[in-house]
């Protein structure tokens, strides 16, 4: 089988491009830097380098294959992160009609349930109601949950302050690692086992909050980590601080509230699938080695 994955240099584009690989399968990776590419390419890849935001490039790149694989690159620089979400949406959908293709796995996200007030997310609800006006099509959106390394950008909070947080706090959580994402995109992709436009929630282990404190803190040996229920103008602040521009920091507190709301997990508690096999233990020993490294680059 031919197929064409966007995203391919990411965390779970990369190990879906090598299943699939690993399985026999005729690959096309699309991505914007050509060295990123590399290590796939000699793996038996073929690369297409451009930007899914120009529609004539995804056409080619889309160009004979049985199946894709759908995201939607970050770009923190857009003003209207939905806006610019659902141009992608469009692109993918008129290459896809274009070329005749049959199968799309496309990857959404918890909340994208939610045609407003997610924030950051809205953007993927956007995408999958552009694609599900295809008509006999077989479309399989994954909605995996909040990723583990996510939490990397955890690093300076634990150094500066001693403690985790954001603005929001749950006792109910649901993470999921991108390998266990790759995995399912790559069984899907791979025995074409679906039909008609459905969603599957992907989720890795279903903790609290302060779970994620306890778990990390015994992880990189700092006793009594907590975790910190921040303000929506604290969250903004430190996401501007990071780097963030404003329009992306606001849309990032939105989506987060609404999680401390509970609205971005209240369809996956109502349909919570098999949980993966990383749990957040596993991820654990991943963080304590960036953070030992972290701590090794800040002594002179």
């Amino acid at each position: 089988m031919r197929y064409a994955i966007t995203g391919a240099a990411g965390h779970i584009s990369k190990p879906l491009v090598q299943t699939l690989l690993d399985r026999g399968h005729d690959v096309t990776v699309i991505g914007r830097n050509k060295q990123h590419l590399e290590e796939l390419v000699k793996s038996g890849a073929h690369s297409a380098i451009g930007s899914v935001e120009d529609v004539e490039f995804v056409k080619k790149a889309f160009a004979g294959v049985h199946a894709v694989y759908t995201m939607c690159p970050p770009n923190l620089r857009a003003t209207d992160m939905a806006g610019y979400s659902e141009r992608i949406g469009k692109n993918y959908k008129e290459s896809i009609m274009s070329n005749g293709i049959q199968f799309v796995v496309n990857l959404s996200s918890v909340g994208a349930h939610l045609e407003k007030g997610a924030g950051h997310i809205t953007g993927m609800n956007r995408i999958e109601q552009v694609l599900n006006t295809l008509s006999g099509i077989s479309i399989k959106h994954l909605r995996p949950v909040f990723f583990y390394t996510n939490l990397f950008a955890q690093l300076e909070l634990i150094k500066n302050f001693g403690l985790m947080g954001a603005n929001f706090s749950l006792n109910k959580f649901a993470m999921v690692d991108p390998s266990d994402v790759a995995g399912v995109a790559a069984k899907h992709l791979h025995e074409l086992d679906f039909s008609g436009h459905s969603v599957r929630y992907v989720a890795s282990d279903e903790i609290s909050t302060d779970e994620i404190a306890s778990v990390i803190s015994d992880a990189i040996g700092r006793p009594g980590l907590k975790w910190a229920k921040f303000t929506d103008e604290q969250a903004l602040e430190g996401f501007m601080r990071g780097g963030f521009p404003k329009e992306a920091a606001i849309e990032f507190v939105q989506g987060f509230k609404a999680m401390h709301e509970g609205r971005i997990f209240e369809d996956y508690w109502k349909h919570p699938p098999e949980l993966e096999k990383t749990k957040l233990k596993d991820f654990a020993k991943r963080f304590a080695t960036v953070w030992h490294e972290h701590s090794m680059s800040l002594i002179p």
